[in-house]
């Protein structure tokens, strides 16, 4: 298994080029980029210049993140999901990135599930075609939180069991995982071959239902059950490549850039190592 960073862990702490270069100096072997610090690095940098740094480095882009609340959209706002979806599919495409990670729509408008679920699959195969083009692949992030239209794994499971294009798989976030009450049961009876990416994290010992992003913590030092999804997945017999830390504390945005990410990396061989070779 290799290892990979996103860089929410130092949204606020670290320019997009100081993340590139000091994960390169720490060994991780994949960013996960956050889109929203694109704008601010290409006012100093090129796409072009990106490229030649993954070009000439171990570190390698993964994935661009997060297309937001795909679905259920009114028609103009869909037009937007699909216009930002192909741009990004095209920086993808270009700087060599595997997937685009999309989440669903967090809104307090009360949604039946059925048509959540249509729109999901809609979506999804309408950009999954799309994106056959350029041989990216689509993550599907369930959020777990009570307002987000998909926020359990079983749930997110059976939208791309639905799909059902090689390209559309899903992002299992531990913190999601734990967040909204998904169970150890629920990951034995999905499709594993449907995970694409993984999201390590801990979390605070907050009830379930009311937990936030900011609640993340390194692994191992909060209450998730790491051992026992990590144990899951093997099990299962889990193939997947990919796993990346991805924190949004605040407290964390307050250190030092290069020892969150120092510390992110030892974290995670600490929990991953018992259970998968992570490849050097």
């Amino acid at each position: 298994m290799k290892l990979g960073y996103n860089i929410a862990t130092t949204k606020e702490n670290a320019t997009l080029q100081e993340e590139m270069e000091l994960c390169e100096k720490h060994g991780y072997d994949f960013i996960e980029i956050q889109m929203d610090k694109f704008p601010e690095y290409l006012k100093s940098h090129s796409l072009e210049e990106m490229k030649d740094f993954f070009d000439t480095h171990h570190i390698k882009p993964l994935s661009l993140n997060a297309l937001q609340f795909f679905n259920n959209r009114t028609p103009e706002e869909y037009k937007l999901v699909i216009e930002t979806f192909e741009e990004w599919l095209k920086i993808a495409d270009y700087i060599g990135a595997q997937y685009i990670v999309v989440v669903p729509l967090v809104t307090d408008k009360k949604i039946l599930n059925q048509e959540i679920h249509k729109s999901c699959v809609q979506v999804l195969t309408e950009i999954a075609n799309k994106a056959s083009n350029y041989n990216i692949n689509i993550a599907l992030e369930f959020l777990g939180a009570p307002n987000a239209t998909v926020n359990t794994l079983k749930q997110a499971d059976a939208i791309v069991e639905e799909v059902n294009k090689q390209n559309v798989g899903l992002v299992l976030d531990f913190f999601h995982f734990h967040a909204m009450g998904s169970r150890l049961s629920d990951l034995k009876q999905s499709t594993i071959n449907n995970l694409f990416l993984l999201h390590i994290n801990d979390v605070d010992d907050y009830p379930i239902g009311i937990l936030t992003d900011e609640d993340r913590c390194f692994p191992g030092h909060g209450v998730i059950d790491i051992d026992g999804i990590l144990l899951t997945l093997k099990e299962a017999g889990f193939k997947g490549e990919f796993i990346s830390i991805e924190l949004f504390r605040p407290e964390y945005y307050q250190m030092n850039a290069e020892e969150v990410i120092t510390k992110s990396k030892n974290t995670m061989i600490e929990k991953i190592g018992p259970f998968f070779s992570l490849q050097a």
